[in-house]
C-alpha cells in the first residue's frame, strides 16, 4: 500500500501525491505493470478524499506514467527510457551572460519616467478592446499589421507631418530592428548600404549580422555629404535628416534635394529616412520629411513609438513607396504581424481618440521644462566654466563639450569609476578619421534633477 508523509505540504494535496507516485515510478520503486491501489482504497487508508486521488491519477495518466484498464484499475506504464533520466536538483551550464553594470547616474538612458506614461488611459482602452474586440483579438493579423492601426498612423502622419499616405503603404513591426530585416529582404542583401559617420552604431551591428556590405558616408554641419555618399558606391542610404543621431544636426532643404537627386540618378538607389524623434522639435513646425517631397518613390520612411510613448512599447512602422508596398504584399503575405493584436488595437484607439496628440503636447512641454532645469543645474555647478552646451532644435539630448585635454577613453573610465555612465561623440564614429573628442551626449529624458548636481561635480572633479 502506498503511504506518504502528508505533513508540511506546500501546494495542492493532489499535486503532492502525483509527484510522490511519479518519483516512485522513475526511481523504480513502482515497477512497470504494477497495479496501483484503487481510488477508494488509497483514500480510505490515507484519510484523503477520492477526488484528490482521482486528480493525482488523472495527471499521471495524462503524462504517460500510468494507464487505466476499464473495470480492472490503474497500472504503472512501461517507461524504461524515462526511468533512466534522473532529475537533478540544480543545473548549471557555463553560459557567458553579459554583466549588467549599475550606475549611480546614467546620462545615456532614454527610458521614460513612469509618472509620464498614460497608464489610466491605456488601461481603460485595454478593457474596451478586450470587451469589444474579442473575435478580432483571436484572428491572425496580416504581416503589415491590422488595418485599424495603419489607418490611425496614416491619419496622424497627415495631420502632424503633412504626409499623404495610404494605410496600405504602412508596415507595422515589433521594433525598428525587425523592420530593418524586412527591408533587407525587400531591397536585397546584395546591395551596398551606407550609414552616416558618425552615426547610430546599432545599424552597423544589424547590417553586419545579416552580412550585407556596409559603408560609411561622412557628414558636415548640414548632414550627410552627397559627394561622400556617391564615393561609397552605395545603393541604399540610411540617414536621419530631421534630427541626426548623435550630433543633433537637422538637414536643410537644399541638402535634402541633393540627396533626392542622388537617389533619382540610379534605379537601384533608395533612401531610408529614420524620423525617430521628430515629435519633440522644440520650436516651430516639424520640418517636412524627405518622403513628403519625394516624387519618384525613392524614400522609405521609418518611425517608432518607442521614443514618443515608451522604449518598452516595441511598436515601429515604415511607409513604403507604392511599388515596394506591392512587393511587400507579394513576398510577405504569408507571415503574421510581430506585434500582438492586443497592443495594436489599443494603440489604434489611443491615436484615433486624440490621446496620442495630447500626450505628445504634454511631453513636449515636460521636456522643455526638463531641459531648462538641466541647463540651470549645469550653470550653477562647478562645471560651468569648463564646458559648453551644443544644442539643436529637436530631439531629447544635447552635446556637452568639455574643455579638457583628457582623452575620451580616459574620461569615460574615470566617470565610470565614479558610477557615472555617459557616451562620447567619438564612440559613434565608424572610422578613425577626424574624430571629434571631448564631446559627450547628455540624454535628459529621465534625468533625476535632484542628483544631477552631484553628477556635474563628479565630471568637474575628473577634468580639474
Amino acid at each position: 500500500m502506498l503511504t506518504y508523509n502528508y505533513e508540511n505540504i506546500d501546494g495542492p494535496l493532489y499535486e503532492y501525491i502525483y509527484k510522490c507516485i511519479k518519483e516512485d515510478i522513475l526511481s523504480g520503486v513502482l515497477k512497470a505493470g504494477e497495479k496501483l491501489p484503487s481510488k477508494r482504497t488509497f483514500a480510505q487508508n490515507n484519510g484523503i478524499s477520492t477526488i484528490t486521488i482521482q486528480n493525482a491519477y488523472d495527471q499521471l495518466i495524462s503524462e504517460g506514467y500510468v494507464y487505466a484498464l476499464e473495470k480492472k484499475g490503474y497500472y504503472v506504464s512501461n517507461i524504461r527510457e524515462m526511468s533512466m533520466v534522473r532529475k537533478q536538483n540544480s543545473v548549471h551550464y557555463d553560459i557567458k551572460r553579459p554583466k549588467e553594470k549599475k550606475y549611480i547616474f546614467d546620462f545615456t538612458g532614454n527610458k521614460m519616467n513612469s509618472d509620464n506614461f498614460p497608464f489610466s488611459i491605456w488601461a481603460r482602452l485595454g478593457r474596451e478592446v478586450l470587451s469589444d474586440r474579442k473575435n478580432d483579438l483571436m484572428k491572425s493579423a496580416p504581416g503589415v499589421g491590422i488595418f485599424e492601426l495603419r489607418e490611425a498612423i496614416a491619419s496622424h502622419l497627415q495631420s502632424f507631418r503633412g504626409m499623404a499616405v495610404d494605410p496600405n503603404q504602412i508596415v507595422v513591426g515589433a521594433g525598428t530592428e525587425y523592420l530593418y530585416s524586412v527591408l533587407l529582404q525587400l531591397l536585397g542583401r546584395d546591395k551596398t548600404y551606407a550609414i552616416e559617420n558618425p552615426g547610430y552604431k546599432k545599424l552597423q551591428k544589424i547590417y553586419g549580422l545579416y552580412e550585407v556590405d556596409t559603408v560609411y558616408a561622412d557628414m558636415d554641419e548640414s548632414g550627410v555629404l552627397v559627394d561622400s555618399l556617391r564615393d561609397t558606391g552605395a545603393q541604399i542610404a540610411h540617414i536621419s535628416p530631421n534630427h541626426h543621431f548623435p550630433t543633433g544636426i537637422t538637414m536643410p532643404a537644399s541638402r535634402r534635394y541633393e540627396i533626392l537627386a542622388w537617389a533619382n540618378s540610379d534605379s537601384e538607389r533608395y533612401i531610408i529616412e529614420d524620423d525617430y524623434d521628430s515629435e519633440f522639435r522644440r520650436n516651430g513646425k516639424p520640418i517636412p520629411t524627405l518622403f513628403s517631397i519625394d516624387e519618384c518613390e525613392k524614400v522609405i520612411y521609418m518611425n517608432t513609438f518607442s521614443k514618443s510613448l515608451a522604449s518598452t512599447i516595441r511598436v515601429s512602422y515604415m511607409v513604403l513607396p507604392v511599388h515596394l508596398a506591392n512587393l511587400m504584399y507579394d513576398k510577405f503575405s504569408f507571415i503574421s504581424c510581430t506585434v500582438s493584436n492586443f497592443e495594436q488595437y489599443i494603440l489604434a484607439e489611443f491615436i484615433k481618440k486624440g490621446y496620442f496628440e495630447k500626450h505628445i503636447n504634454r511631453m513636449r512641454l515636460y521636456y522643455v521644462r526638463q531641459r531648462k532645469k538641466v541647463l540651470a543645474c549645469i550653470d550653477e555647478s562647478s562645471l560651468k566654466n569648463y564646458c559648453d552646451i551644443m544644442e539643436s532644435e529637436s530631439g531629447l539630448h544635447f552635446i556637452l563639450s568639455l574643455r579638457t585635454d583628457i582623452s575620451d577613453d580616459v574620461m569615460r573610465k574615470r566617470l565610470e569609476d565614479k558610477g557615472i555612465n555617459i557616451h562620447s561623440l567619438s564612440e559613434y564614429y565608424m572610422t578613425e578619421n577626424e574624430i571629434r573628442e571631448h564631446q559627450f551626449l547628455l540624454d535628459y529624458t529621465n534625468i533625476n534633477i535632484e542628483e544631477l548636481s552631484q553628477a556635474c561635480e563628479c565630471i568637474y572633479d575628473c577634468i580639474s
